[in-house]
């Protein structure tokens, strides 16, 4: 196993940056993701550390070894990094079958015809393809071809493994079932991996840490329960799902451990208690999270506790999506976004409430 470290890393394409100052450590055997919109720099970082582009600044790391320094010009190929790599279009050669392609980094490594059966029989089973060896690569459906590119990526036993987009061609039934057999195989190997995707779902479930990149800088680093519920800022906030992010004037701060504060905060036609990470002096503003499924619908004119902040409102819409039911409400600080239990009773026209606790109200420095 090795680790993957990145000092101040950037590349430039004329004026343009495409990636600012990465600083990034992905340790031994963790599963990271690089997770941003298109253009964000996450393709452009991966493909510096496979040696396909050459960063324009910093240093990048691989098993402790400096594989590429642009200030001392040091450039490592792509070919002695020992790394595996599979791509968004898996790659497969047509004209080779399952075993000749999961073969093929091994025969140009020149390695004996022996060991070369018996990697490739051993790699062909961790996939669970181990009888389809002699099938040609265009008999393959999508699941399988991605499978073959993970066996020929895995079968040379790379340093680290590299991923960018490699589920986003298969439908989404079995883009799940794929994400969760290649993380289950990752664990077993232990194999320190960089993965790049736009899904927040597949970073969300296949990561030991999320990194969020906008416009080639990183936005934050962090589990995916952390960066889910405690962005830093409101790019990332607003990353994920249809959060609603609403302004506010803070009256009040106080601290509730070291990682929290609690805020008196004053918005457009509401007030109330929500959380932040670090102290914000009153008078200053914030812009305060919310995600659809931590409000609830309750009767017009309900009472809330302390602990609680409320909206009053009408239901403009609501949209059946099977587990639960989209609901919007028009509220006097504009369209509020509710995720509520598919089968309830409400009825566009309700004049309802809207509550949310303490605790699922999160503050970000205004932008």
């Amino acid at each position: 196993m090795s680790n993957v470290v990145l000092e101040k890393v950037g590349r430039n394409f004329g004026e343009f940056a495409a990636v600012s100052e990465v600083d990034l450590r992905v340790n031994e055997g963790e599963f990271v993701t690089l997770l941003g919109p298109s253009g964000c720099g996450k393709t452009t970082t991966l493909r510096m550390v496979a040696g396909l582009e050459q960063n324009t600044a910093g240093r990048i790391s691989i098993d402790n070894e400096v594989v590429s320094d642009a200030a001392r010009g040091i450039f490592v190929p792509s070919e002695r990094r020992r790394l595996g790599m599979v791509f968004q279009s898996y790659a497969i050669w047509p004209h080779m079958t399952v075993f000749e392609n999961v073969a093929y980094p091994l025969r140009v490594r020149r390695r004996p015809a022996a060991e070369i059966r018996e990697l490739v029989s051993k790699t062909l089973s961790l996939v669970e393809m181990e009888g389809l060896a002699d099938r040609p690569a265009p008999a393959l459906s999508g699941g399988q071809q991605q499978r073959v590119a993970i066996a020929r990526a895995l079968v040379f036993e790379p340093k680290v493994l590299l991923l960018d987009e490699p589920l986003s061609n298969l439908d989404a039934k079995l883009r799940l079932q794929m994400g969760d057999e290649f993380r289950a195989i990752q664990r077993r190997l232990g194999m320190t991996t960089l993965y790049v995707t736009h899904d927040q779902s597949e970073a969300m479930a296949l990561s030991d840490r999320v990194v969020v990149m906008d416009r080639g800088r990183i936005q934050q680093v962090g589990a995916p329960e952390e960066i889910y519920r405690y962005p830093t800022n409101r790019t990332v906030a607003a990353f994920f799902g249809t959060p609603n992010l609403l302004d506010a004037e803070v009256e009040a701060c106080a601290r509730i451990d070291a990682r929290r504060v609690r805020l008196e905060v004053v918005g457009q036609g509401w007030r109330g208690p929500c959380e932040a990470a670090d102290e914000v002096q009153p008078g200053q503003t914030v812009t305060v999270m919310v995600r659809p499924e931590d409000a609830r619908i309750a009767s017009a004119g309900s009472g809330v506790s302390e602990q609680e902040l409320k909206w009053s409102g009408r239901i403009a819409q609501t949209i059946f999506r099977g587990p639960n039911r989209s609901i919007v409400i028009e509220t006097g600080n504009g369209l509020f976004n509710i995720d509520a239990p598919a089968f309830g009773n409400y009825s566009v026209g309700d004049n309802v409430s809207v509550i949310v606790a303490q605790q699922a109200a999160w503050a970000v420095p205004s932008q």
